[in-house]
């Protein structure tokens, strides 16, 4: 059975005059996250019984690399999800403290439109920017 892929939730679109991070609005972040994080989990848990189910003791050599491949590939995408649900944990906490939507660096509003893109976000795009140009000055 085929899983359906998240349906994101519309985009926020604020009031004339609204407070920038008004409980509407931390609301509508809080499901977005909370939505991304059950998502996240069914997939780990899926895996799981995928792989217990696909535990086969191949005789060809090759066959056998190609499952440990698969699995090692499977693993380290699992992995990533598992750090972006400690991540978004994280931003589930910030908007209990009234510290989501805020730059880290600088403290001014990250913006309604980043938040959309990335809820995960926590720099503003200056302050990002300015990351990445020290990243790639550091990589040279």
């Amino acid at each position: 059975m085929p899983v359906q892929p998240h349906k994101p939730a519309a985009p926020y679109k604020p009031k004339k005059g609204e407070d920038y991070m008004n409980p509407k609005q931390l609301e509508h972040f809080r499901k977005i996250l909370q939505d991304i994080k059950s998502e996240l989990s069914q997939d780990i848990d899926r895996t799981v019984h995928t792989m217990q189910d696909e535990a086969t003791v191949f005789a060809d050599p090759n066959d056998r690399a190609t499952q440990e491949s698969d699995m090692s590939l499977e693993l380290r995408n699992r992995d990533r999800e598992r750090k972006l649900i400690k991540n978004i944990d994280k931003m589930l906490a910030r908007i209990d403290a009234g510290d989501y939507g805020y730059c880290d660096n600088c403290g001014i509003e990250i913006g309604l439109n980043r938040l959309e893109a990335r809820p995960t976000a926590t720099l503003c795009i200056d302050c990002k920017t300015l990351d990445e140009i020290r990243e790639k000055q550091v990589a040279k």
